[in-house]
């Protein structure tokens, strides 16, 4: 099939080359009728514009780079489609890389070697696609700086973070404090926390707000209370028969991530101690799988879809050379379900 361009669809409309271009850019006023008989014989002739031809003379090519850690990760999915529904709305392109951390190096983020050619590559390619700027989303929130360089190109980062560059978070600190809060306000007073490992930037965040609420309402701070998980099913299983075990034990945990939640039920089940009950869980993350559970999980979800929609409205004031004004943190959300009840005692 012969390709069709300008100058056929010129010749067929009985136009000037420069009309045509006037339509297809809306650069400038073309009188009705011909407007119409040009784009008719666009729609018949199936002409498609070259973006990068276009682009080569406008010199912008509304394309943005995203580069996933991870699209297998809970988190990314849900913030990719907030850059795409801001991308859809504006008239923005996206092109996506993946660069399979979590296949290629498991757990072992702090080993930046072991994956820093493939965030660089990733880099390269997106430069020679002549994207304006990028977006990139980690599978675990750190700080990622020196990792990549985008050549004097904006970037956004988001589920983690690069010192002197803009990233958006949600607020940890404050979900966890709100978790406390609600299970406060149900009448618990004995309150035990499993965390994720400390060195984890959302474990010290969480933990904070845990501390801050149970401070603020003057409630017990015990040790015996406080138990440091790895974000595992078995470690919540664990933590939670030890909590169990005390002589006095919680009327309500606060488990840090809902994959220990799993591993708390269990314990319970084990025990022969009922949710919500006799003890009252609350998780963290919102996984698909938390509310499929029996009793199904009360939950702090993270704006994941939030994030994503305000990195790329932040990425694309930096583009047109804006400052990036700060924006409000996005919030974690408590999904109230069967998991927290008033306690018995």
């Amino acid at each position: 099939m012969e390709k069709v361009g300008i100058k056929e669809i010129a010749a067929q409309a009985n136009v000037s080359i420069a009309t045509v271009s006037y339509v297809l850019n809306g650069t400038r006023n073309v009188r009705l009728n011909t407007k119409e008989r040009v784009l008719r014989v666009i729609e018949e002739l199936n002409y498609k514009p070259n973006d990068i031809a276009k682009s080569l003379k406008s010199k912008k090519t509304n394309t943005i780079g995203v580069i996933a850690e991870d699209v297998t990760v809970f988190n990314v999915p849900e913030i990719i489609d907030g850059i795409n529904d801001y991308a859809d709305r504006h008239d923005l392109h996206i092109v996506l890389t993946n660069l399979r951390l979590h296949r290629r190096v498991g757990h072992h983020y702090a080993d930046v070697e072991a994956y820093r050619k493939y965030a660089v590559n990733a880099v390269s390619d997106l430069l020679a696609k002549q994207v304006e700027g990028m977006i990139y989303i980690g599978i675990h929130p750190r700080d990622v700086t020196g990792l990549i360089d985008t050549q004097g190109k904006p970037i956004v980062y988001t589920y983690c973070y690069a010192q002197n560059d803009l990233s958006i978070q949600y607020n940890d600190e404050q979900a966890s404090y709100d978790a406390v809060r609600y299970l406060f306000n149900k009448g618990h007073r004995r309150i035990a926390v499993i965390t994720g490992l400390m060195d984890s930037i959302p474990s010290r965040l969480r933990f904070n707000g845990y501390y801050k609420a149970i401070t603020e309402y003057e409630l017990p701070f015990e040790p015996q209370l406080i138990k440091v998980g790895d974000w595992g099913l078995d470690s919540g299983l664990r933590l939670t028969k030890e909590l169990l075990e005390l002589s006095e034990p919680p009327t309500a945990i606060l488990v840090m991530n809902d994959v220990m939640a799993v591993g708390t039920l269990r314990a319970a089940r084990e025990k022969g101690v009922g949710v919500p009950e006799d003890l009252s869980i609350i998780g963290f993350d919102n996984r698909e799988f938390s509310d499929y559970l029996n009793p199904r999980i009360t939950t702090m979800a993270l704006p994941l879809h939030e994030m994503g929609y305000s990195s790329m409205r932040s990425l694309l004031r930096l583009v047109n050379g804006e400052d990036a004004d700060p924006e409000q943190v996005p919030q974690c959300v408590l999904l109230e379900r069967d998991s927290v009840a008033p306690p018995k005692r």
